[in-house]
C-alpha cells in the first residue's frame, strides 16, 4: 500500500494563550515515567507557578521585616520615662492647661484639677452636656478664661475664679434650632482679648470673632468676690437663717458679667464671576486704593467671556472634565477655615487714629480649604450697632497653588504657608518680606507645619526664634499624610535647605498621629504613632532621645487621635491613658474612667540631650531705630547679594538720610503728645 508522504513535517502549533509564562519544560512529557508527581498540564502549571510567585515575594517582604528588626536592635534604643504622677478622672475627651490648674472636659461637664497636688476642686455638671473641646487661658490673679464646645456644636464660655466655674454665655445658642449653627474648635488669642471660632450649618460656613472684655470681668469678678466675702462674714455673725430676699444675697445673685461683643464675622470668598460694570471707571470706583491686590470681583471680564474660555477648555481637554466637576462638587460644601490671631507688624497698616498695642494682636490672617488667598482682617475699628457680615479684607495674598495649611511662630514674627504642591512659603512679618520659598521635591502632600524653638533662643530671655539677628535661622517641622518628616531650616540671608528625618514607615502601626513642638528645648518635638509610643525627637540628629512610656498595666487612648496638653509653663506632659483589658489588647474607648499620667520633665535629664548654644541679648527690632533697622536690613541683604553697598552707594547714603529724618519726627511727635 502506498504511503502518502506529508509535504511538509509535523509540527505541534504554537498556544494560544500568550499571557501563559514561557519559561515552561517543553519536553515534560519526555521526563521519569516513574516519578510520584507528573508534571500538571496548563493551565494548572501556570496557577502553580503564580502561587509559587506569591509565597516567594511574601518571604522575602518577611526576610526584610526581620533584617529590619535586627538592625533595630542593633541601634541605640532611646531612653524611657515613665510617669511621675498620675489621677483619676471620668472619661476625658480634652485637656487645658492654665497656670496652676488643669481643666479636663469630661463626658458630663468640666473638672478642674490643681497642677502639683493633682487633685479635684471644682466641677461643673449643671447640664450634663459633653465636652469635646476646650481652651484656657490665665489672666491674673488666678482668674481664666474657658472656651468651651459640647457634642451639639455649642461654644460655652465660662470664666474660673476662687475654684468655681461661672458661665458667661452660650456664644452660638439661638433660640430657633432649627437655626443652629455647629463648631469644632475654639481659639483664644495668646492675651485674651479675643475669641473666634468657625461656625456652619447646613447651607453655608463662617467665622465669629469676639472682643472680651477681660479688664471688666477682672474688676466685676472681684467686686463679686468681695460681696461673697461679705456674706460669709455676716452669716458668721448670724446664727439665725437668712432669707434669699435679703440685699446682699441678691447682691451675688444678680452679679453677671459683661459680655462679648461680636467683632467680625467672615464668610469664605466667593466665586469670581461675570462683571456688571460698563466702564472701566465703574470697576474703579469700587477699589478703595491701589496699593493691594484684591480678590479679584472688580474685572471687566464678561459672562460671555467666561462661557467662550470654559467651551474652548472643554474642547481641548475633555480628559479633565471628570475632576473638573469633582472640584466644582466639593466648593459646594461648606470649607473649613485655618486662622491665626497677628501681632502689629509691616503686613497691616493700621491707620494713625487706631490705638495699637505691642503685644494685643493687630490683626488676623484667614484661608479657607481649597483657597488660594491668605487674606488679612483688622480688629482694630471701632465697635459699630451693626456689625458687618461680609467685611472686605485689608491686604490679600494670592498663591500659586491651594493652600493646604499654614503656621504662625510663638512671637508672631514669621509666617509660613504650605501648598498642595508642596510649596512652602517663610515670611517675616516685622519686615514685610519672604524668607524662603522652597519645595519638597518628591511632591509629598503636606499634612501640617510646626515652628521649632532654635538652640539659640530656648530661654526665658529669648522666648522666640529669630527676634534678632543673632537667631539668624528659622526652623520649619513639616509633617506629610505618608507620615514622614522634613526639617526646613531657612537662614536670615542664604538659601534654605531641606532635611528628611524620618521616611514613610514600612510597618502602617508606626503611621505618625500627631506631631507637637516642644518649645521648652531647642530642635525638641513630640511624635505621637498609632502604635500608642510618644517620642521625643531631637530634630538636630534626626533621633528619638526619649520614649514615654505608660505603666504595663495601661496603655494611651485611642493612640491614632490621643487626649494630651503639653504645659510649656511647668515643664511637663499630660498623656490620657486607659486600663488594658488583657495582655496586648486595649481597653475600650467607651471606658467609664480615664487615667492622665503626668510626665515632668524637670525629672528627666532632657537638658543634656538638647543643650542650649550661647547667645547674645535679644533687642526686639521694634525698639530700635529706623537707622539701625535699615542698617540691620542691608546688611542682610548684602550676605545675600555680594558688593550691594557699592554697588548702589547713592541709595545707601539717601535711605540712611531718609532713616534719620523719620527718627527725628518720631521725636518731635512724643515730645508734642508729652507737653
Amino acid at each position: 500500500m502506498a504511503a502518502q508522504i506529508p509535504k511538509h513535517p509535523l509540527e505541534i502549533p504554537p498556544p494560544s494563550e500568550k499571557d501563559w509564562l514561557k519559561d515552561d519544560e517543553e519536553d515534560f512529557f519526555l521526563q521519569d515515567p516513574d516519578r510520584q508527581r507528573d508534571a500538571l498540564p496548563q493551565p494548572f502549571r501556570m496557577v502553580n507557578k503564580l502561587v509559587t510567585l506569591v509565597f516567594e515575594n511574601a518571604m522575602e517582604i518577611i526576610e526584610e521585616r526581620e533584617m529590619l528588626r535586627e538592625v533595630e536592635k542593633l541601634k541605640v534604643q532611646p531612653t524611657k520615662c515613665f510617669p511621675t504622677a498620675e489621677f483619676q478622672c471620668s472619661r476625658a475627651n480634652c485637656l487645658a492647661v492654665s497656670g496652676k490648674y488643669i481643666f479636663v472636659g469630661l463626658s458630663e461637664g468640666l473638672a478642674a484639677f490643681t497642677v502639683f497636688s493633682w487633685e479635684e476642686v471644682c466641677a461643673w455638671d449643671a447640664v450634663k452636656t459633653e465636652i469635646c473641646g476646650i481652651h484656657a487661658l490665665d489672666l491674673e490673679n488666678e482668674h481664666h478664661i474657658l472656651l468651651a464646645v459640647d457634642e451639639m456644636g455649642l461654644v460655652w464660655l465660662f470664666c474660673f475664679h476662687k475654684e468655681s466655674f461661672r458661665l458667661i454665655k452660650i456664644l452660638n445658642e439661638v433660640e430657633d434650632i432649627s437655626k443652629r449653627s455647629t463648631c469644632v474648635e475654639v481659639v483664644l488669642s495668646p492675651g485674651g482679648d479675643y475669641a473666634w471660632f468657625p461656625n456652619a450649618d447646613s447651607t453655608k460656613a463662617w467665622l465669629e470673632i469676639y472682643r472680651l472684655p477681660k479688664d471688666s470681668w477682672l474688676k466685676e469678678m472681684e467686686k463679686s468676690s468681695g460681696a461673697a466675702a461679705g456674706l460669709a462674714h455676716w452669716r458668721r455673725r448670724r446664727s439665725t437663717a437668712i432669707s434669699m430676699e435679703s440685699p446682699v444675697s441678691a447682691t451675688k445673685a444678680d452679679a453677671k458679667l459683661s459680655l462679648p461683643v461680636l467683632l467680625l464675622k467672615v464668610k469664605p470668598p466667593k466665586p469670581v464671576t461675570g462683571s456688571s460694570f460698563k466702564s472701566p471707571l465703574d470697576a474703579l470706583k469700587k477699589v478703595d486704593d491701589g496699593i493691594m491686590l484684591g480678590l479679584g470681583y472688580n474685572h471687566l471680564i464678561k459672562d460671555s467671556q467666561w462661557e467662550q474660555r470654559e467651551g474652548i477648555f472643554c474642547s481641548t481637554y475633555p480628559e479633565c472634565l471628570e475632576a473638573e466637576g469633582e472640584r466644582k462638587n466639593k466648593e459646594e460644601i461648606p470649607r473649613r477655615a485655618t486662622f491665626h490671631f497677628l501681632l502689629p507688624s509691616q503686613i497691616l497698616q493700621v491707620q494713625p487714629e487706631m490705638k495699637v498695642q505691642p503685644d494685643v494682636p493687630a490683626g488676623i490672617s484667614v484661608h479657607w480649604d481649597g483657597s488660594h488667598n491668605l487674606c488679612f482682617y483688622l480688629l482694630n475699628h471701632p465697635l459699630k450697632d451693626k456689625v458687618d457680615s461680609d467685611p472686605k479684607p485689608e491686604v490679600v495674598w494670592p498663591c500659586a497653588a491651594p493652600i493646604v495649611c499654614s503656621a504662625v511662630s510663638s512671637c508672631s514674627r514669621y509666617l509660613a504657608l504650605a501648598c498642595e504642591d508642596a510649596t512652602i512659603i517663610i515670611w517675616d512679618a516685622h519686615l514685610g518680606y519672604p524668607l524662603s520659598v522652597t519645595a519638597i521635591l518628591e511632591e509629598r502632600l503636606i499634612r501640617s507645619i510646626h515652628f521649632l524653638q532654635s538652640s539659640a533662643a530656648a530661654s526665658e530671655e529669648t522666648p522666640c526664634p529669630g527676634t534678632d539677628p543673632a537667631c539668624p535661622i528659622v526652623q520649619l517641622l513639616v509633617l506629610c499624610t505618608d507620615s514622614s518628616f522634613y526639617l526646613v531650616k531657612t537662614p536670615v540671608a542664604g538659601k534654605s535647605s531641606i532635611t528628611l528625618l524620618a521616611d514613610r514607615p514600612e510597618d502602617p502601626n508606626l503611621a505618625v498621629s500627631a506631631v507637637v513642638p516642644v518649645l521648652a528645648f531647642p530642635s525638641a518635638a513630640l511624635v505621637f504613632s498609632w502604635n500608642g509610643t510618644v517620642s521625643l525627637m531631637n530634630t538636630a540628629t534626626s533621633q528619638i532621645v526619649y520614649c514615654f512610656s505608660t505603666p504595663p498595666s495601661h496603655a494611651v487612648a485611642s493612640p491614632w487621635q490621643p487626649v494630651f496638653t503639653v504645659d510649656s509653663m511647668n515643664w511637663c506632659l499630660l498623656l490620657q491613658g486607659h486600663k488594658q483589658q488583657q495582655r496586648g489588647a486595649l481597653a475600650e474607648s467607651t471606658a467609664s474612667h480615664s487615667t492622665i499620667f503626668i510626665f515632668d520633665f524637670n525629672s528627666y535629664s532632657l537638658k543634656e540631650a538638647f543643650p542650649k548654644e550661647p547667645s547674645l541679648p535679644l533687642r526686639s527690632m521694634q525698639n530700635l531705630p529706623w537707622v539701625e533697622r535699615c542698617n540691620i536690613f542691608l546688611h542682610e541683604r548684602q550676605q545675600s547679594l555680594p558688593g550691594l553697598r557699592e554697588l548702589l552707594p547713592e541709595y545707601w547714603s539717601r535711605l540712611q538720610a531718609r532713616a534719620a529724618a523719620m527718627d527725628k519726627e518720631r521725636q518731635k511727635v512724643k515730645g508734642q503728645k508729652k507737653l
